[in-house]
């Protein structure tokens, strides 16, 4: 750097001879007239310039700010312009979807096409539809759904004697307190102890006033300072595969009380064996989850009726549910709520049925099904209308008869002093004879 700067600086002794060298150089006389002649004309040259400069460059300026100014206002109204445009278009637009939208439907009818806004309307109404029905029945079926607690004394060899709890479901039939369950339930009569829970929280004790195990049905009652809500009864005998079932219960424990599920009926007529020699027939087959503790629960349709009564399910299987149909125990149910009480009619016989009886004995008979008689009861009512033993009954009433549980079943729709007709086989022969049923 210093012999950068060195090398660029003048020496100053140089610069002051240079100086005066070009200062006192000598000039003369008519040399200085010229000279000065001529600084004169470049003075006033130089002057002009100057003026004629100024002039042009305020004369530029002007035109500049002129163009500007005029710019300016074109681009305004420009601006306006389009915004003008651009907001017709806009209104054009508007107008000309809402004229549409109006008269759409009526263009669209008279050239025959449907109405697209009418088939949305109709798809969501139809999907409330399937969501609402199952909170529609929930809240109408499970006020009147109770959980019933059960203490049974068992007996066991190795252990002796203990006390086991049980629990099941309920639905109530009559709002003095009547509830209608499984006989398993309340194990078969034999329970210590019966407890029922309500939907409010009340737990009351109960009574049983009837059960019969063959049709694995049973009325308990409890008494109750306020009116219970019933559940409606349907009809099970107007039922379909396909239609919406929704099953409520306290399945696996009270952790789940009144638990819904849904499904639909599955299959009709239905039978399974429940024990050895013992089957429950005509039963309602449903996809429904049915779990241990739903039993004695309602089985309910679209409109949450009862329509069954939750029963069993196949344990090797899912989706396999069972329920009694509410047809069965409605005889029953009426007279508890019409007398208080029930009256069973008995028509006075004892059997097996054939097929049972052929594999036990070995004899062929001549009926393919029935119940087959091995005793008649002095002073009954088939005593009186002469059936005998060895005789087969295939059918009461407009019903026909195969196993001993049909024949429960069809003489529960009766009642004392009604008279029906029976049909058995007797020596291969087909008789009909009039009875008037007895408790």
């Amino acid at each position: 750097m210093d012999e950068f700067k060195n090398n660029d600086r003048h020496n100053p002794e140089e610069q002051n001879q240079e100086r005066h060298e070009y200062e006192t150089s000598p000039m003369d006389p008519e040399q200085k007239e010229d000279s000065k002649e001529e600084g004169v004309s470049l003075e006033m040259g130089t002057a002009h310039a100057n003026h004629m400069g100024k002039v042009i460059m305020q004369e530029a300026q002007q035109q500049k700010k002129k163009n500007r100014e005029e710019n300016s206002r074109k681009g305004i109204s420009g601006g306006k312009l389009f915004v003008m445009l651009v907001a017709a278009a806009l209104l054009g637009s508007v107008i000309t979807v809402a004229t549409v939208y109006q008269f759409l439907p009526e263009i669209m009818a008279q050239i025959g096409l449907p109405n697209a806004s009418d088939a949305r309307q109709s798809v969501v109404i139809e999907t409330t539809e399937d969501i609402s029905v199952y909170t529609a029945v929930a809240q109408k079926a499970m006020p009147s759904v109770v959980g019933v607690s059960t203490i049974q004394l068992q007996r066991d060899r190795f252990f002796g004697t203990r006390r086991a709890e049980g629990l099941g479901t309920g639905v109530i039939v009559d709002e003095r307190g009547y509830i209608l369950t499984n006989s398993h339930v309340i194990g078969d009569g034999q329970a210590e102890e019966l407890v029922v829970m309500l939907h409010d929280g009340r737990q009351l004790q109960a009574e049983v006033l009837w059960y019969e195990q063959s049709m694995d049905l049973a009325v308990i009652k409890v008494e109750s300072d306020v009116s219970l809500q019933p559940a409606e009864l349907g009809d099970s005998g107007d039922l379909d595969v396909g239609e919406i079932a929704v099953a409520i219960g306290n399945p696996l424990g009270l952790n789940f009380e009144r638990t819904l599920t849904q499904g639909v009926i599955s299959g009709l007529n239905r039978s399974i064996q429940l024990g050895q020699g013992v089957a429950i027939d005509n039963l309602i087959q449903t996809d429904a989850s049915i779990n241990p503790g739903n039993s004695g629960g309602p089985l309910l349709n679209s409109r949450g009726q009862v329509i069954g009564i939750n029963t069993a399910k196949v344990q090797t299987g899912e989706g396999l549910g069972f329920a009694i149909p509410i047809n069965t125990a409605k005889p029953i149910v009426d007279q508890f709520i019409e007398r208080g009480e029930f009256s069973r009619v008995y028509l006075g016989v004892r059997g097996y049925n054939v097929s049972d009886f052929e594999g036990a004995t070995g004899v062929e008979l001549s009926a393919e099904y029935g119940v087959y008689i091995v005793e008649v009861v002095e002073g009954s009512a088939a005593e009186f209308a002469d059936i005998r033993t060895e005789d087969v009954i295939v059918g009461i009433g407009d019903e026909t008869v195969e196993t001993m549980g049909d024949l429960i079943r069809e003489l529960y729709k009766y009642r004392p002093g009604d008279e029906t007709t029976v049909d058995f086989i007797r020596n291969e022969r087909e008789l009909s004879v009039e009875i008037v049923l007895q408790e």
